[in-house]
């Protein structure tokens, strides 16, 4: 039983982290604010994670945990190239909509002052997603017959840009511009590379 207990202690600290990236944006969180927000004292908080850094680890692994998982659904259903793009990408800007404390880890926001490790795996992160377009784009080739009208490498860079654009735009905004919005007409003129 106390290992269920640690468990569910573990999620409300990184929920209460999250929740804390959303409403104090361009401060700096604490572990003495944390703890407060949990009901907890900064050693209990260190029981179950052993720096702040850590915390944040928490969070980049369940966005990489939730992204990748779904990703690797969409592919598994969808065979058509350019719907996997779209609901890729769709899945991605859903996701920052529905965690705008998370989001600024996603940019890279709320990891300044941090430690470099945890910029290099968000950079990593959007490395990986990147390469998961750009395979996805050639296997278009081999899957449907068809070429596209411009490098995979290149479109996949370029939907990687409009995607991190509209979540940079989204904190920008105070989460009030969200990144759904509009898709549907913007994807209209990605679907060009695909004709």
């Amino acid at each position: 039983m106390p290992a269920v207990k640690k468990t569910n202690r573990r999620a409300q600290i990184l929920q209460a982290l999250a929740g804390m990236l959303e409403t104090s944006p361009g401060q700096r969180i604490t572990t003495a604010k944390l703890a407060e927000k949990v009901g907890v004292s900064e050693a209990a908080l260190y029981r179950h994670f052993p720096s702040k850094a850590r915390m944040f680890e928490g969070l980049i692994e369940f966005i990489e945990e939730t992204l990748f998982s779904r990703i690797n659904k969409i592919i598994n259903e969808e065979k058509d190239s350019a719907a996997r793009c779209q609901l890729i990408l769709h899945l991605i800007l859903g996701f920052a909509e529905k965690n705008p404390g998370i989001t600024r880890i996603l940019n890279g926001d709320a990891l300044m002052g941090e430690q470099e490790r945890l910029r290099a795996r968000i950079a990593k992160l959007y490395e990986r997603l990147e390469t998961q377009l750009k395979q996805v784009l050639r296997e278009r080739k081999l899957r449907e017959g068809k070429a596209l009208s411009a490098d995979e490498g290149v479109i996949a860079n370029m939907l990687i840009c409009y995607t991190d654009g509209r979540i940079n735009l989204f904190i920008r905004s105070g989460f009030t511009r969200k990144p759904t919005e509009q898709f549907n007409e913007q994807w209209g003129n990605f679907r060009q590379f695909f004709l």
